[in-house]
């Protein structure tokens, strides 16, 4: 037999009798609902409890990041120290939440996030500067010429 002939049937999945038609490829399907339902399992082995009544949760990343979960389904545990937070998340930078979390930073982290957008305001000020080419501002107030006090008189009647 041709080995690449016998290779290619191999790859091929025959789904009903001979002569019917053949898969190109073979499908597996894979649920996320499994997953779920087993760390919820494990989680309930664990004694976790739902905390109602929270609106967010903001996980802030060393990089000044920040995961944003809206509405979570929130567990925990105290005595084992295991928190479970489940929903949809979004990452975002700080800038984009900070006046809403400025309250939930940490005094080393919001040095962190200051010296951070100080270096991008830094970076974006010379990124400026650069599209300007040689163009000066005039930062200086001109000398008064005239009184305009006499003229204003002058001219009232």
């Amino acid at each position: 037999m041709n080995a690449e002939k016998l290779k290619q049937l191999q790859e091929q999945v025959r789904i009903g009798g001979k002569g019917s038609a053949r898969r190109k490829k073979k499908v597996v399907h894979k649920s996320n609902v499994t997953d779920d339902k087993k760390i919820q399992m494990v989680l309930k082995k664990i004694g976790v409890n739902n905390i109602p009544g929270i609106e967010e949760v903001n996980m802030i990343k060393d990089d000044g990041d920040v995961i944003h979960f809206n509405n979570p389904k929130v567990q925990a545990c105290l005595q084992s120290n295991t928190f479970a937070v489940t929903g949809h998340c979004e990452t975002k930078s700080v800038t984009d939440l900070l006046p809403s979390i400025l309250s939930q930073l940490r005094p080393d982290s919001l040095t962190a996030v200051l010296k951070k957008m100080a270096s991008q305001e830094a970076e974006g000020a010379s990124e400026n500067k650069s599209k300007l080419g040689t163009i000066e501002d005039d930062d200086e107030v001109p000398e008064l010429v005239e009184n305009f006090d006499e003229a204003s008189k002058t001219e009232v009647k």
